[in-house]
């Protein structure tokens, strides 16, 4: 029994010893929390230089010109003288229709207008003669009104067998069907041996003039003044892109502007004109342009990735002298490799933080240092 006393004080003892060092002390002043270490980051130099004003636009290729190949008479499809996507020069052979029926044809006006002359001739001839037996009283003045009647007929009849002779050329030469320009045959509907007809609704191949090639695209009726005020300097460049609107892959000129706003859409057409030697560009293909719409002089620019967008709008956190983070509000400009215009907000000089974004907090301790942080940059987070 004594010894359960015995120990349970002990307990009670050890207890209150270790509350009783727990407990502060009224004369020791308490230990202070260790500083957060500075964030490291990657900063820039807002710098002033001039950007050329790039206009983003989307649009489609167009064929220069497009012709569908089709027969304008009726005929037997002799030959066809191409291959399905074959470039083909102004005037070449395309095809050729059975020409023995129109050739004939030529022949039977030509040999009409040669038996109407023979008799032209001959009339003229009888009325000669017949106005100068009239003028010796031996011939009467019906006859010569008959024979000059005659002769008008046979004039007119010359006259319609050599129009019957120029319809026959031109339905002969119609049997050769040439190129009308430098181009690309697409994939034909009619091959040869084919009955062909003026009226088919089918056409033989469809031409498509790919050099120089159209693109054909839309921008923001808000960007017309630009653009027109970039036309009285010069010709406006237009830059093709890939489909994922990154690489350009043809340079070319702006060449029409549409003559009205589509006002269900806001937007506005215009039309560039593109080199194609290298086949860059296809008709019906998908293509993001650039209008370089001229050149904004000595602007403060900072690398797009700095730019971040918030609740209020778009801001860049600076470093400051005093090695601290602040959150600057801007307004920015165009955008051109991968550096961004600050109309408002930051000035030349400025250290502008590239990386670590989403751990910076007003006022926070940063470490600036010349180049990114690697694996740390979070500049898509705001």
């Amino acid at each position: 029994m004594f010894r359960k006393v015995l120990a349970g004080l002990v307990l009670f003892a050890v207890a209150a010893a270790v509350a009783l060092l727990a407990e502060p002390s009224p004369n020791r002043a308490p230990q202070a929390a260790p500083a957060p270490a500075a964030i490291a980051v990657a900063t820039v130099p807002a710098r002033m230089r001039d950007v050329p004003v790039l206009l983003s636009g989307i649009g489609a290729v167009e064929a220069f010109q497009i012709v569908q190949i089709r027969s304008r008479v009726d005929g037997t499809l002799d030959r066809v003288n191409f291959t399905e996507g074959q470039l083909v020069k102004k005037g070449d052979v395309l095809a050729i229709i059975d020409p023995r029926l129109y050739r004939a044809a030529l022949d039977s006006a030509r040999a009409k207008l040669s038996q109407d002359k023979a008799q032209l001739a001959s009339d003229e001839k009888d009325l000669s003669r017949s106005v100068q037996l009239s003028t010796q009283r031996f011939a009467s003045q019906q006859t010569v009104d008959q024979l000059t009647a005659k002769v008008d007929i046979g004039r007119a009849l010359v006259q319609a067998d050599e129009a019957a002779i120029r319809t026959a050329e031109t339905n002969l030469s119609y049997t050769t069907i040439t190129a009308p320009f430098d181009g690309r045959i697409g994939i034909s509907s009619v091959h040869a041996g084919n009955i062909v007809r003026a009226n088919d609704q089918t056409f033989i191949a469809e031409l498509t003039q790919v050099d120089p090639i159209s693109l054909v695209f839309t921008l923001p009726e808000a960007r017309l003044p630009l653009v027109r005020e970039a036309q009285k300097a010069g010709p406006v460049s237009v830059i093709a892109l890939d489909h994922d609107a990154k690489e350009p892959v043809a340079r070319g000129k702006l060449s029409v502007i549409d003559n009205k706003v589509d006002q269900t859409t806001g937007t506005i057409r215009l039309k560039a004109t593109f080199d194609n030697r290298n086949d860059a560009l296809w008709p019906g293909q998908y293509a993001p342009v650039l209008v370089e719409a001229g050149v904004r002089r000595n602007a403060v620019t900072v690398p797009t990735a700095a730019v971040q967008r918030g609740p209020n709008g778009l801001y860049v956190w600076i470093a400051t002298p005093e090695r601290r983070a602040q959150m600057v509000a801007v307004e920015t400009g165009p955008s051109h490799d991968d550096e961004t215009v600050i109309a408002k907000g930051a000035t030349e000089g400025d250290l502008v933080i590239v990386s670590n974004h989403y751990r910076l907090r007003p006022g926070i301790e940063i470490e600036p240092k010349a180049k990114p942080v690697a694996a740390t940059d979070a500049a898509g987070r705001t």
